[in-house]
């Protein structure tokens, strides 16, 4: 039941440890990627000698045993412990190590620290992985990953077409966007993106539309009216309900005539999109893919942050990042990133964000093959919805 993980057991004997410990619940990637369970309460997983042993509460034993990928499955009561206190609890942790033979661990440098120092007192060696291995493995997607990817992506898709109907469906009245006789507000766009998630088996509550100035910060969710010729940036990163896989995609619309420059900036931001997708390929690092959307927008004059670290106007971020259990995970396109490789699942998100003309972004998610990449988006880049 166990996945195959030898570049996690080579990690173990590299730190002269006999296992690898988490204390968390599923919402923690890494506890949901090797204990394959979603108990919503913390649990404990521990890898050692290449299998995986969960302890889990009462409540969550049968479910664990029928659902999770582990190797074992204990539960608290084996240890006489329903409700006790904070020192009875660390002392079933410590026996529950000593029942698989493991006298040290490895714990993510994120773990809690009262579990790492209750362990230690009881003759556990704990040491931190600094490094994230585990990140690092759920970086390389196999190909079931991939297709999970792919349905949720299908999900984004079908809710942001969803959000562009309402937006073609506006009407102009006095410079701002009407729908069904009442103002067109970001909440309202939101709202129907969220609700058509659900209908396709995903959710999202960090949604962002955002108009006008509210597009030039990267991260604003956008808020009140939308207006006609403003540039509206909608950004959708749902969370499959059944698989707990992400997807991530954005596109920039304008309802009525945009202005010059935002005409320019989002040709340039489709331009830098493309350049930076050709640059993707095995062995090419994430720096590459990044300075090639960079030296697009470089080239027609707007700063990045690669030109001019203290900008604030510009190319204000980095070009993507890996998506899989988390929506944000490694591999990175920014400067310093490493090599790409067969299996990762990155965005590309270009864009340029200017207080006073408003903000573009457009982005879609490819995986990388054995011979370039894969674009796994399949919606339309439209721009001018008229």
């Amino acid at each position: 039941m166990t996945r195959d993980l030898p570049a996690l057991a080579e990690t173990i004997a590299g730190r002269d440890v006999d296992g690898y410990l988490i204390d968390a619940d599923w919402e923690d990637p890494t506890q949901l990627y090797l204990s394959g369970f979603t108990g919503p309460d913390p649990f404990l997983t521990l890898y050692a000698d290449g299998g995986v042993h969960l302890l889990v509460s009462g409540l969550e034993y049968a479910r664990a045993k029928r659902e999770s990928r582990a190797d074992t499955v204990r539960r608290h009561a084996e240890y006489d412990f329903q409700y006790g206190g904070r020192e009875r609890r660390l002392d079933m942790y410590a026996d529950f190590l000593a029942d698989v033979g493991v006298e040290s661990v490895l714990m993510p440098d994120r773990a809690p620290v009262g579990t790492a120092d209750g362990l230690r007192d009881r003759g556990i060696t704990v040491a931190v992985d600094h490094e994230d291995a585990v990140a690092s493995l759920r970086a390389v997607k196999s190909d079931d990953e991939v297709n999970r990817i792919r349905t949720a992506q299908r999900a984004t898709e079908s809710a942001m077409a969803a959000a562009e109907s309402l937006l073609s469906e506006a009407t102009v009245e006095d410079g701002t966007l009407v729908h069904g006789g009442d103002v067109l507000t970001s909440e309202r766009v939101r709202e129907e993106i969220e609700v058509t998630l659900l209908r396709h088996g995903c959710a999202s509550e960090e949604t962002i539309v955002a108009g006008g100035a509210h597009a030039a910060d990267p991260h604003d969710r956008g808020s009140g009216p939308l207006s006609a010729g403003d540039a509206i940036v909608i950004d959708v990163f749902p969370r499959d309900t059944d698989t707990k896989y992400f997807a991530d995609m954005t596109r920039t619309f304008v309802v009525g005539e945009p202005g010059d420059a935002l005409r320019e900036r989002y040709d340039l931001t489709v331009s830098a999109l493309e350049a930076a997708i050709d640059a993707v390929e095995p062995g090419a690092t994430g720096e590459d893919v990044h300075v090639a959307a960079c030296e697009v927008y470089e080239d027609a004059g707007y700063p990045t942050l690669r030109s001019d670290p203290d900008t604030d106007t510009g190319y204000i971020h980095s070009t993507g990042h890996g998506v899989g259990l988390a929506v944000h995970e490694p591999p990175r396109l920014s400067m310093g990133a490493g090599e790409l490789e067969p299996g990762n699942v990155v965005t590309i998100e270009p864009g340029l964000y200017d207080p006073d003309v408003g903000g573009i972004r457009v982005e879609d998610l490819v995986v990388v093959t054995t011979d370039g990449c894969e674009v796994i988006t399949d919606y339309p880049k439209r721009f001018v919805i008229e």
